[in-house]
């Protein structure tokens, strides 16, 4: 399993693919192999890990398996102890309850680089920072949070996903590192990558999930690649068509020609 930290910078997708208003994932890392594990939206700064292990994403964002992620942020107003305790409590949101989070308010770090643009400055609107972790992986979900308790969140850095923390491995916007999973407890208990399960299986009451989409040659060997489609198969692997046995030729010229066949 290899795993490669980088450190986002502020307006850049979280995607490989390019595109012409923005940087993205592709500007920082170079390896094809390499795939997103716990994205961050554009205006969001910080810690994004990448992997060639195919179900780390899932493994990581799960809330059941408690991968707490921390965020260092900064908000519109002075945050006040009621409002950090409603975020320790839950909230709620339009999708539901949050689970309890960890906030304190904090001051701002002499770490912290400066952001491209800086933040809107306002001289009448004190601002204040708090660090803030949750285990749950819902869409803008801090933003959101904060907002619920009455401090909109201006800036957003990850500094953290589990034990593995940005300010230790002290990488500036855009750089990156690759680290040895070994070393980090999060990464010794995930499960083996498992083969695609179709997603047409219903499950039944009690049943434990769709079996591994498995297909076998006819000397009963598993077959290497996918599922082979019409274009890809030999005559003798087509699909036969049935009939009663009364079916006609079909005599019919070909559509878009006239009798004369020009």
């Amino acid at each position: 399993m290899k795993i490669v930290i980088l450190n986002k910078p502020y307006d850049v997708l979280s995607q490989f693919r390019k595109d012409e208003a923005h940087m993205t994932m592709s500007d920082f890392v170079d390896d094809a192999t390499l795939r997103l594990a716990g994205r961050l939206d554009m205006d969001s700064e910080g810690l994004v890990f990448l992997t060639d292990h195919g179900g780390l994403n899932q493994y990581i964002t799960n809330p059941a398996n408690k991968k707490f992620k921390t965020y260092l942020v900064q908000l519109d107003g002075d945050i006040t102890e009621e409002a950090l305790e409603q975020l320790r409590k839950g909230v709620e949101l339009k999708d539901g309850m949050t689970l309890p989070a960890t906030a304190v308010k904090v001051a701002q770090p002499e770490w912290l680089w400066d952001r491209d643009p800086p933040v809107r400055f306002r001289a009448n609107i004190p601002t204040s920072w708090a660090e803030i972790s949750i285990c749950e992986g819902r869409n803008r979900q801090v933003r959101r949070m904060t907002s619920a308790v009455g401090f909109p969140t201006l800036r957003l850095i990850r500094t953290k996903i589990g034990a593995i923390d940005l300010v230790q491995l002290g990488l500036q916007p855009g750089e990156t590192k690759e680290i040895e999973p070994l070393l980090y407890p999060d990464f010794q208990n995930i499960p083996a990558e498992e083969p695609y399960r179709s997603r047409s299986y219903v499950k039944k009451p009690g049943g434990t999930g769709g079996k591994p989409m498995t297909r076998k040659n006819k000397d009963g060997s598993v077959k290497k690649s996918g599922t082979k489609r019409i274009w890809q198969m030999d005559d003798s692997e087509k699909p036969k068509r049935r009939t009663n046995g009364t079916t006609r030729p079909n005599t019919k010229a070909p559509r878009g020609r006239g009798r004369s066949g020009r």
